[in-house]
């Protein structure tokens, strides 16, 4: 380094310094009165060379860490480890190598004493004060102080909460051990070695990270939208099944740590669960008058919806909106469901399975889930153009709703209409009506329904 890049870099870290003490100091006079003497005090207190004297004391009573104690039980004393994730070997699984150099080191030990971590966290040229000094960086320990060894003896100070204690090596009755064996004879006591894990905060913290922004992030926010109004999205969706939360700390997480304090004690827990599988297949249709009941009512979301659905209309709500559209929604998820139905059997099996003896479906349903048989059978084509089953498929699912409500409640033709309309002016992205429009083009169907008697609907 050349003596003027030192010089430059020395007076941008003591400009640096000197704003973060004037932040620091006005952030305490601001309460005082003009006349108050303790201005006078507090002004003396942070003066560049008193402030970094008294910090190179206190220094003791924190340490930098990436993989800590406390988490493992509150009450635990023992050894803190700080080490530098590009350092550590690199391995197939995920650990604290993975973060290389870009990585937020923690703080334990007395909150009082934090200011000074706040301190060594302050940028110059890009990289943290603490990074500088760790380095020997002869500019930045001259803006300590301008006796190289005062600076030396400060720098030391500073530097030495990234070191294990001298001496201080040591476990706790309250912290977690484990006996691993590290030869091939489990008989040998001598072939174990005794592990005291430690808690891999800095990795623990990029992955709460992470995840607070693929959960609720703007990026997701707008890929979630687009999942929900069945809109295509280039951007890619994430999600966190099964996610679980620990809190440390309890009412006061910063006794914890530092970085634990900075995410309210809150920790992330992604699954570990063994995969469950769910067999795509389809059942067969063979012997059902109607798949209503025996189909739609076996998929997973629809009898829990039916329940919820029967105890909100149990509950006397208010004839409002807020009704209203807690109504659709119910009924909007078991319209999702039967469409969703329909076109697994529409797309599952070939052409005209309905035409199988076995098949025993009433013929609107027939029309409506075996829509390709049209294009070789010339009566099947026939009924079908006619186009009045929608509408009977609509009486069979309001129909079959109040089956299910009228166990416990009294329903009749005023909600079966309403179920039947929901079903046929159902215009979202992948429902009903927009089902039909796609079955309409592809079998050159008239635009308008024609019924029977000649007239349209």
């Amino acid at each position: 380094m050349s003596a003027s890049d030192k010089a430059g870099r020395t007076q941008r870290a003591r400009a640096a310094i000197q704003m973060f003490l004037q932040d620091r100091l006005q952030a305490k006079v601001d309460k005082l009165a003009d006349d108050d003497p303790k201005r006078n005090e507090w002004i003396a207190q942070f003066q560049s060379e008193r402030w970094l004297e008294d910090a190179a004391r206190r220094v003791r009573q924190i340490q930098a860490v990436t993989h800590s104690l406390k988490p493992i039980h509150p009450d635990a004393r023992g050894t803190n480890l700080y080490c530098i994730p590009s350092q550590l070997p690199e391995h197939l699984l995920v650990g604290s190598h993975v973060l290389m150099r870009d990585f937020s080191a923690d703080v334990v030990g007395n909150a009082a004493a934090l200011d000074v971590y706040k301190f060594l966290r302050i940028l110059v040229d890009g990289r943290l004060v603490l990074d500088w000094l760790l380095d020997d960086d002869a500019a930045v320990m001259a803006a300590l102080h301008p006796d190289p060894a005062i600076a030396k003896q400060w720098q030391s100070a500073f530097t030495s909460l990234t070191r294990p204690r001298e001496n201080e090596l040591s476990s706790h009755a309250r912290a977690k051990q484990l006996y691993w064996l590290a030869a091939d004879d489990a008989t040998d006591d001598g072939q174990y070695h005794l592990l005291a894990p430690l808690y891999p905060t800095s990795l623990v913290h990029r992955v709460y990270a992470q995840v607070q922004e693929d959960r609720f992030g703007e990026a997701n926010k707008a890929a979630r939208a687009a999942r929900r109004e069945g809109k295509a999205h280039e951007g890619v969706l994430h999600d966190y099944p099964s996610l679980a939360v620990q809190k440390l700390g309890g009412t006061k997480p910063q006794n914890i740590s530092q970085l634990n304090s900075e995410r309210g004690g809150n920790n992330y827990l992604l699954a570990s669960l063994p995969p469950q599988w769910q067999s795509r297949a389809l059942r067969q249709p063979w012997g059902l008058r109607s798949i209503f009941e025996h189909m739609l009512m076996a998929r997973e979301g629809v009898r829990p919806t039916v329940r919820a659905f029967l105890k909100f209309l149990k509950s006397d709500p208010p004839a409002n909106a807020a009704t209203r559209n807690r109504v659709e929604a119910y009924v909007s998820t078991l319209i999702d469901e039967l469409v969703t139905l329909a076109g697994e059997l529409q797309r599952g099996w070939p052409a005209g399975w309905t035409a199988d003896r076995r098949c025993e479906l009433a013929l609107p349903e027939q029309l409506w889930l075996d829509p390709k048989r049209a294009e070789t059978d010339a009566g099947f084509r026939s009924e079908w153009m006619f186009m009045d089953w929608p509408a009977q498929i609509g009486h069979r699912f309001g129909s079959w709703l109040n089956t299910h409500l009228e166990k416990e409640l009294r329903v009749g033709d005023v909600e079966l209409r309403e179920w039947k309309k929901e079903l046929l002016v159902d215009e979202s992205t992948d429902g009903w009506a927009q089902s039909l429009h796609r079955l309409r083009v592809e079998q050159n169907a008239p635009r308008y329904i024609p019924t029977r008697k000649g007239g349209q609907t």
